[in-house]
């Protein structure tokens, strides 16, 4: 699993030391759940006053990369010992444990405990960990009940004004959405996305991927064009406007994309997408062998 690149931290009386912020996936890749775990480099991390509750949650998610199950035993004793604040922060790393380990189910039940014993009043708070617990539901395969978690979610993103967290909460439920076969619901929801979070390319390269796969590729044209506009580096976007080009007919704009994420990131997964995209196509036609 990957390390997600957004976090965020938690407002007013839980320890500013939590963060969160499932992301959505890459191209060509919804309905498929990404990690949920989503720390930055302890360096990067803005680093809260010392007290015994942010202390012993830094001192748990240090263990995750390394020891996630020996993080789950102790997040797992200290919920049942502690109460308020503390409880929520050890269910909060307690449900990161269990991510890391595979276990959809003690994640979502260790999010949505989290949720529930966080204040009503600190909605920013409660809408993360709905997120999470959508995303933990759609990583163990119930997609209907992630939709219904991640609803929730926005419902409580919105009550507390924060597009961000409402524009997540978008993207996820579009790719449970997509999980249930439901693909012109999920346009609905990558529209909230995009809405809320116009200069995110990640909603726009989902809902290019997702108008590709309907068939609607001047729509899908459009969006990847929005979002190579956002992030003209980004090499999933280069593969998806590479896609959409070559089944839109365009042959030597499809290769200009793949081979631009080759020039990108030469050794990355996409680069090797790339070239074996560029291998189907075979020689341009002036580079073919005389016969």
């Amino acid at each position: 699993m990957s390390t997600l690149l957004l976090a965020a931290l938690l407002p007013s009386t839980l320890p500013a030391m939590l963060q969160v912020g499932p992301n959505p996936s890459a191209t060509d890749t919804l309905g498929v759940p990404d990690e949920l775990v989503n720390r930055p480099p302890r360096e990067n991390a803005i680093e809260a006053p010392t007290n015994p509750t942010s202390k012993w949650l830094s001192e748990c998610l240090d263990l995750l990369p390394e020891d996630p199950a020996r993080a789950h035993t102790l997040a797992q004793i200290r919920r049942g010992s502690t109460a308020g604040t503390d409880r929520v922060i050890a269910n909060h790393c307690l449900g990161l444990a269990a991510t890391e380990l595979g276990l959809w189910d003690d994640a979502r039940t260790a999010f949505l405990a989290a949720r529930d014993e966080t204040p009503p009043k600190e909605l920013s708070t409660r809408a993360r960990f709905g997120t999470m617990a959508g995303n933990a539901a759609l990583g163990g395969g119930d997609a209907e009940a992630a939709v219904t978690l991640l609803e929730q979610a926005q419902a409580d993103a919105k009550s507390a004004a924060s597009a961000t967290l409402e524009a997540i909460a978008a993207l996820d439920r579009a790719r449970a959405l997509v999980a249930l076969q439901k693909p012109h619901d999920a346009i609905l929801a990558l529209s909230d996305a995009t809405r809320l979070e116009p200069n995110k390319a990640e909603g726009w390269l989902l809902t290019a991927t997702l108008f590709r796969r309907l068939d609607r590729l001047d729509d899908a044209q459009e969006a990847i064009e929005q979002a190579a506009r956002l992030a003209p580096l980004d090499v999933d976007i280069g593969l998806e406007a590479g896609v959409i080009a070559v089944l839109s007919g365009r042959e030597d704009a499809a290769r200009q994309s793949w081979e631009s994420v080759i020039a990108t990131q030469p050794d990355s997964l996409a680069a090797q997408t790339a070239r074996g995209y560029l291998e189907q196509l075979g020689p341009k036609a002036e580079e073919a062998p005389t016969p």
